[in-house]
């Protein structure tokens, strides 16, 4: 147990390690009373009041610092002022605040209150809101006032008797409160509720619409009991300092938000940068990690895709000590050049909306470039095969985790896991049954235990009677020096049922020509098996993604048998 007493997670967490400070065993304590609002931000605050919680920088430049202690009070503002407008424990309230500072006051308020979190991104249009409020039976909305989005809001809300309150921040309008103005009038302290009123353990805090692509989005709800499981997530994969500064890469609209941006680094005492920008901009990352000395660094491997491209001597980079990636699998060829370049490891993980990390290259682990790393000590995980039995090594299976025999009454869900999907038992049947969790992720496991990413169930190709993974395939693409990203799926084919199509973004100043083309597929008939050479090249100057950033694969097949059908319907 090495979590120093003075820390308040000392309270929930015990933790075995291994002499070099490896993960064995992690159990929990007091945790169906747990409130991370109250028993860590709050516990902080009270202890070191002074300690920063936050570098917020907004996308105009200005830079601002909030300790611990101004999260305390900013947040009881809040919730005092949410509290008086009649929002309650179990209400649902979306926020949609991009990086703006007040989504953290906001957050822990809400926790205060026991009211459900629900994160949206900015992105979103009127028929987007429409389906969510519907869904989530938001009662409330509060939003940034940059750009359109309250308006689109508006429109989805027309009718909508269940949205009681509209809150706008960083600015006003007809029919929106303000909330930059409102919350001054009230009190900085808040007492904490009693009774049946607490909110803790297994009450519902947040919930995350995860990313739809050929069905309308899933609603996951979490309970309170869910920051605890990201302890792991912050300080055995991301190796957050307590002393140093954390910068994780995400929009507080998705759930990738809450795995770095606040409930297991504050849980380390660790800081958290955060840089409100509207567009990315790799070069002004760097230099944002340079200015303000960034300690660990987590980002989508997209990010560092783009890196890898810049000239990162410029930078002085030398205060990163760790760097991580998740949301898609990495690409060897990126680790490699990542680590050439800047000589760090980028240490890999793989988790879910509905999970926190769940499989990673953890402290002690010797990444393999390419592979996820192996299961977290909080979860259960094994490789399923399609006849439910588990599969051997080097076997391809669905990561699946064990929950326990519902038959007689074992099941017990970890720290982490989702509750189900919001009011429907249906969808979260589909996916939880028979004692496991399916993550619908496909991998598998060699000798010594690492795990290797295959793909999404329902991305598999299968050609000829062969079942193939995309990504070995997008591995040996993006070796070309000249390749930025991409995608690779299944096209209609009359003899082999599926053909395989790579589309391919190039880098700039690159353009596309039937030699490069011809030179791709003799790089890749020297790199991989005959039966997984794709059958059609397609540049593109951009793929499809989720509003999270990861590629969408099902947007580009549809289209592609979507095409097909129009063909033959001619």
């Amino acid at each position: 147990m090495n979590i120093p007493k003075k820390m308040p997670i000392s309270n929930f967490v015990s933790v075995k390690e291994d002499k070099n400070g490896a993960l064995k065993e992690i159990s929990f304590k007091n945790e169906d009373t747990f409130n991370f609002a109250f028993d860590i931000a709050d516990a902080i605050a009270d202890r070191e009041p002074d300690r920063r919680a936050m570098i917020h920088i907004a996308k105009d430049g200005t830079e601002r610092v909030y300790t611990f202690g101004d999260m305390k009070r900013h947040s009881s503002r809040v919730a005092n002022y949410l509290s008086f407008l009649g929002i309650k424990k179990g209400d649902r309230v979306m926020l949609v605040l991009k990086r703006h500072y007040q989504f953290w006051f906001t957050l822990l308020a809400l926790h205060k209150i026991g009211a459900v979190a629900v994160p949206a991104t900015n992105l979103l249009l009127k028929s987007d809101f429409e389906y969510r409020f519907k869904k989530g039976r938001i009662d409330a909305v509060i939003c940034t006032a940059d750009g359109d989005v309250s308006y689109e809001i508006d429109k989805a809300a027309r009718g909508n008797k269940n949205i009681k309150h509209k809150i706008m921040v960083g600015g006003r309008r007809s029919g929106w409160r303000s909330l930059n103005k409102d919350v001054k009038y009230f009190s900085s302290h808040f007492p904490k509720p009693e009774g049946d009123e607490y909110a803790c353990g297994d009450d519902p805090m947040v919930m995350f619409f995860t990313s739809g692509t050929t069905e309308y989005p899933k609603l996951a709800a979490h309970s309170f009991k869910y920051p605890l499981g990201h302890y792991i997530t912050a300080k055995y994969w991301q190796c957050v300092d307590p002393e140093g500064v954390h910068f994780s890469i995400s929009d507080t609209g998705w759930g990738k938000a809450l795995w770095g941006k606040i409930y297991g680094q504050w849980m380390c005492d660790a800081c958290i940068f955060t840089y409100d920008f509207d567009k990315f901009d790799a070069k002004e990352i760097l230099r944002m990690i340079d200015k303000y000395k960034i300690t660990t660094f987590c980002a989508p491997p997209t990010v560092y895709r783009v890196m890898v491209h810049l000239k990162l001597e410029k930078y002085d980079l030398s205060s990163l000590k760790y760097v991580v990636t998740a949301g898609e699998a990495l690409n060897p060829e990126i680790f490699n050049r990542f680590k050439e370049k800047t000589g760090l490891s980028i240490m890999e993980g793989l988790g879910q909306t509905e999970t926190t990390l769940t499989i990673g290259n953890l402290i002690g682990t010797e990444p393999h470039p390419g592979s996820l790393g192996k299961p977290s000590p909080l979860y259960d995980v094994q490789l399923m095969l399609p006849d439910g039995t588990m599969a051997e090594s080097y076997e391809e299976g669905e990561i699946v985790i064990y929950v326990g025999d519902p038959a007689i009454g074992k099941e017990q869900p970890p720290c982490g896991l989702f509750l189900g999907y919001f009011e429907d038992e249906e969808r979260t049947a589909s996916v939880w049954h028979d004692g496991y969790y399916h993550t619908g992720d496909t991998a598998y496991i060699d000798d010594e235990g690492y795990y290797w990413y295959v793909g999404r169930t329902d991305d598999l190709i299968k050609s000829s009677g062969y079942r193939i993974g995309p990504f070995e395939i997008e591995n040996e693409i993006m070796k070309l020096p000249y390749v930025l990203e991409c995608a690779v799926t299944a096209v209609p084919d009359p003899i082999r049922g599926q053909a395989i199509k790579a589309s391919i973004v190039l880098a700039n100043g690159i353009e596309a020509s039937d030699k490069l083309r011809a030179d791709i597929m003799k790089s890749l008939k020297k790199s991989i098996a005959s039966y997984k050479w794709p059958k059609v090249l397609d540049f593109q100057s951009e793929l499809p993604k989720t509003f999270s950033g990861k590629i969408q694969r099902k947007e580009i097949r549809n289209r592609d048998y979507n095409s097909e059908k129009n063909e033959d319907n001619k």
